[in-house]
């Protein structure tokens, strides 16, 4: 099919220059070339397209019929992709964006909603999940993604890193000592996210740092929940200080070690490697990048 269909661009063009040889030109292949897709196609369709000599060509009853289906053909190849250019350069068309579902509240959304506000012509879709996603076979523009990448072969920009705060609910950390190091919560139950390792990094102001192992009772594909679940005693809960904000000023939650801080993992932004420059997924990227930068 694709020959074919390269086959009549060259017969189109052969019919609109009047020469093979203003065609090789106009299309920049040899004249030899030319002749030989034209060839092929006309034995592919077992007709004469054109009559030719060396000093002219002259389309056959069939050749009409073809140069009006090939005219038509190229016309719409032409608006399809002035179309696309045009997008990409107004700013216009669809976008679809995944990102963490702990990061739905806090900065990453003031960014969206800014960029929404911004180019209205942009139809954002936008998707929430701590699931790690197909980009490519779930026709995702840009993807946003915390803690390290796996080597995939998309193009990534990091973004900026996320503040997390140990959390549990006041009734169950008075179940338990009160700890002052960061090897004193071995024993506690941990609510872990799933796509994150089964250990915590804690960071002192005084320059230490300790890496422990937790033990997991609940496993959770999503931070929103996990501050749920620890907010009904279940247990531990690392989370986005974001999501945990409201329910620590409220006292629903508690925070844990409040002199250690968590690791805060980086987030990128991770779009396909073919995506051109003008794209308006790339636009978004370098949009979030710069807010990101200003903060």
């Amino acid at each position: 099919m694709l020959d074919r269909l390269r086959g009549m661009a060259v017969f189109a063009k052969v019919v609109q220059t009047g020469s093979f040889r203003s065609a090789a030109k106009a299309l920049a292949l040899s004249p030899s070339v030319v002749s030989h897709h034209v060839a092929q196609l006309e034995a592919a369709l077992d007709a004469v397209l054109l009559y030719r000599n060396s000093r002219r060509i002259a389309l056959t009853a069939h050749g009409e019929k073809l140069f009006a289906v090939a005219q038509e053909l190229l016309q719409l190849a032409e608006g399809g992709f002035h179309d696309v250019a045009t997008a990409s350069e107004r700013m216009t068309g669809r976008l679809s964006v995944a990102a963490p579902a702990g990061l739905a509240t806090g900065p990453l959304m003031d960014d969206f909603a800014a960029f929404a506000r911004e180019h209205p012509k942009v139809e954002l879709c936008l998707s929430f999940s701590d699931v790690t996603i197909d980009m490519v076979a779930q026709g995702v523009d840009v993807a946003i993604r915390g803690g390290a990448l796996r080597d995939s072969g998309l193009k990534t920009k990091r973004l900026f890193d996320i503040p997390r705060t140990l959390v549990a609910s006041p009734d169950y950390i008075a179940t338990r000592p009160k700890p002052k190091h960061p090897n004193d919560l071995a024993k506690w139950d941990w609510i872990r996210l799933g796509s994150r390792p089964a250990e915590a990094t804690f960071f002192h102001d005084n320059g230490s740092k300790v890496r422990t192992r937790v033990h997991a009772r609940i496993v959770a594909d999503n931070a929103i929940a996990m501050a749920e679940l620890a907010k009904r005693g279940l247990g531990l809960a690392p989370v986005p200080t974001s999501i945990a904000a409201r329910d620590l000023a409220s006292g629903a939650l508690a925070a844990v070690l409040p002199a250690w801080r968590l690791e805060s993992p980086p987030v990128y932004a991770v779009w396909p490697a073919n995506v051109p420059r003008t794209a308006v997924s790339l636009k978004f990227v370098a949009y979030l990048e710069e807010r990101s930068r200003r903060r």
